[in-house]
C-alpha cells in the first residue's frame, strides 16, 4: 500500500503534498530598495515600474506597465504625485517582469498614493 494514498468507501485519494507542483512561469523580480517611477520615452510611450537602472537615455524598469491611456490626471507630473482619478477609463496593459527602454526623456518618482493608484488600474487587454 502506498503511504500517500488512502481508500475511503472504495474511492482512492492521494495526499495533496505528494502531487508534484508544476514549475512556476513567473519571473523572480527583486524590487527591494528600488523607486517606483513613471518613465517617458521619445517613441515607446510611458511606463510605470521600479527603476532598476538609468544609464544616460537607457533605463531598465522592473514590474513595468505601459501607461497607454489615462484619464483623471492632467499630466505625468500629476499622475506621478496623485495617481488617476478615473481608473476605470484608463488603459494600462499587463505588467511585464522587465523592460529596457531607450531614448528616455523623463523619469518622475511616484508617491505611494500614485503607485497604488497605477497598480490598481484593471488590466486592459484584448484577450478573454
Amino acid at each position: 500500500m502506498n503511504p500517500d494514498t488512502m481508500t475511503i468507501n472504495g474511492e482512492e485519494y492521494v495526499r495533496k503534498a505528494s502531487i508534484p507542483k508544476a514549475p512556476s512561469t513567473a519571473f523572480a523580480v527583486n524590487t527591494e530598495g528600488l523607486r517606483y517611477c513613471t518613465v517617458r520615452t521619445y517613441s515607446a510611450g510611458v511606463f510605470a515600474g521600479y527603476l532598476k537602472e538609468l544609464d544616460g537615455q537607457k533605463a531598465t524598469v522592473l514590474k513595468a506597465r505601459r501607461l497607454w491611456y489615462w484619464k483623471g490626471a492632467a499630466s505625468l507630473s500629476e499622475l506621478s504625485q496623485h495617481g488617476v482619478a478615473c481608473p476605470n477609463a484608463c488603459k494600462f496593459p499587463c505588467e511585464v517582469p522587465e523592460v529596457t527602454l531607450t531614448n528616455v526623456v523623463e523619469v518622475i518618482p511616484c508617491t505611494e498614493k500614485a503607485q497604488k493608484s497605477i497598480q490598481e488600474v484593471h488590466e486592459w487587454k484584448m484577450r478573454k
